[in-house]
């Protein structure tokens, strides 16, 4: 047992609110429904690894349930490989040694004999051709740089001045020394919430937001504020900028980190007076707004909206702005950036250089070319995106006419409301159909969001088809389901 089992566990009560409304409708199968949910707040990383989970007697009297009922599903994760016991020390969290024991193989494995259809990753295949293409030419551009040692903190110039450009062209006048190249928008979020906020600081977030900016919080230690999005008819959700306004002011944030374009999970996109105001309350309150806008270029009804950072000061260290190659272009360029003022660039610079010192020069010669064609990519993709979300909508009416989905103007993916608290209980029963999902209360803090489910319209036509038809059926089988014996971990994109 190491230091960090002792230092890292997690109170009954705690572990109660957690869990949330983890029990059966029926009141049945009680030890196989706790497995159930324990298992997926592991593998979705809401209960971390190595984490010392509460004694069977203790959580028993919590749940108000009978110790018999812990100790059998406490027994079920062990066998799973779950959870690890030392006798009278207590058990921990852990991801098991062979993830696809019970499984005839695992589906992450390219040559396994499991068809994985995944619903959890809001992301899109490469354009094809213009990828080549930019590879090609980034492989011409690549022997430049081969004289050099190869280490850049802020990013190669070309590609600092490409992302300086493409602002300037959406109404955001920005020098290439305003944009820091980071690994990925991920890498680029925890560089920010560490170089602003400290243990115990708060973060003012929207209520649903990304997943992994609440990792990147917890993870810093800081305290995540929730702000809740208001309703819209298209079910997509709004900005009560009032209740945002208030939240600064009575918790006095040390960030606010907000996804105004398509926002991340509800599909939202804020107006232009919304971004106004966005920016006078940080110069009047002075709190930094961390913007993410990893899908600003996946606008379904035209070219994107004008930053948010346009509408005040251009070279304010207040605005931080997220930008992403991974939505847009393809996920497997783990290309990122920053842009904010020179002096934020060369602060966060600074940190950088404890983390790791420069991306990949050839990923980074690529995105440099894709940009340029920015405006051509994402023109084909509008038309594909719209074509994949109406067939999405219209399919859901047909199999799930109780589920309430938003109908977005852009991004990726629907939030839908199941008209049930049961999206952590669908996403396991999902699973056994091979069926991918990121369960509501990943988007949320303290077990929130078990009526909404976030499924992504980027799977081809065919493929949705078919993971409908296992959703479907995972679906009308949720009171009986069996407990789940995949244990695969999933990071949500």
């Amino acid at each position: 047992m190491d230091r960090d089992d002792i230092e890292r566990r997690i109170g009954a009560r705690s572990f109660a609110r957690l869990l949330g409304d983890w029990r059966p409708p029926d009141g049945r199968r009680l030890a196989g429904a706790l497995t159930d949910r324990i298992r997926l707040l592991v593998l979705d990383g809401r209960l971390p690894l190595q984490t010392r989970v509460p004694a069977e007697r203790e959580l028993a009297t919590v749940l108000e349930v009978s110790r018999t009922t812990v100790a059998a599903s406490y027994d079920a994760l062990r066998d799973a490989g779950v959870l690890r016991s030392k006798r009278g020390a207590g058990s921990w969290t852990q991801l098991p040694a062979d993830p696809s024991r019970g499984a005839s193989a695992s589906p992450f494995s390219p040559h396994g004999d499991r068809t994985l259809f995944d619903l959890a990753h809001a992301a899109l295949p490469a354009p094809s051709v213009a990828l080549r293409r930019a590879a090609a030419a980034a492989v011409q551009d690549f022997d430049a740089h081969l004289g050099g040692h190869g280490y850049d903190l802020l990013g190669l110039p070309v590609l600092r001045t490409a992302i300086a450009d493409r602002f300037t062209a959406r109404g955001l006048p920005t020098a290439p020394d305003q944009v820091l190249v980071t690994a990925g928008a991920q890498s680029a979020i925890s560089l920010a919430v560490t170089a602003l906020t400290g243990p115990g600081d708060r973060v003012l977030l929207e209520h649903p937001t990304y997943p992994n900016a609440l990792d990147a919080v917890a993870t810093r230690g800081a305290r995540a504020v929730p702000v809740p999005m208001g309703p819209h008819p298209d079910g997509t959700g709004t900005w009560d900028l009032d209740l945002l306004t208030a939240a600064v002011r009575d918790a006095a944030p040390r960030l606010a980190y907000l996804i105004p374009d398509f926002q991340n999970p509800t599909g939202a996109l804020l107006d232009s007076a919304g971004r106004e105001r966005l920016v006078d309350l940080a110069r009047r309150t002075g709190t930094p707004l961390l913007v993410d806008e990893t899908l600003a270029e996946l606008g379904l009804e035209g070219p994107p909206a004008r930053p948010v950072a346009a509408h005040g000061a251009a070279d304010t260290p207040l605005v931080l702005t997220i930008g992403s190659a991974s939505k847009v272009f393809w996920g497997g360029l783990r290309v990122g950036w920053i842009r904010t003022s020179a002096a934020m660039v060369r602060r966060l610079a600074a940190l950088r250089a404890s983390v790791d010192l420069g991306g990949p020069t050839l990923e980074q010669l690529v995105v440099a070319r894709l940009i340029a064609d920015v405006d051509m990519i994402a023109g084909g993709r509008r038309a594909e995106l719209t074509a994949a979300r109406d067939h999405l909508l219209g399919r859901l009416t047909e199999a799930f006419p109780r589920w309430r989905p938003s109908r977005p103007d852009g991004g990726l993916s629907l939030w839908v409301d199941l008209d049930e608290a049961v999206s952590s209980r669908l996403t396991v029963a999902a699973r056994r159909h091979d069926v991918l999902l990121a369960a509501g209360p990943r988007f949320g803090v303290d077990g929130a969001f078990e009526r909404h489910l976030r499924l992504p319209y980027t799977l081809r036509r065919d493929r949705m088809d078919s993971a409908l038809d296992l959703l479907v059926t995972a679906w009308r089988g949720l009171d009986s389901a069996a407990p789940a014996v995949d244990a695969e971990p999933i990071a949500v994109a």
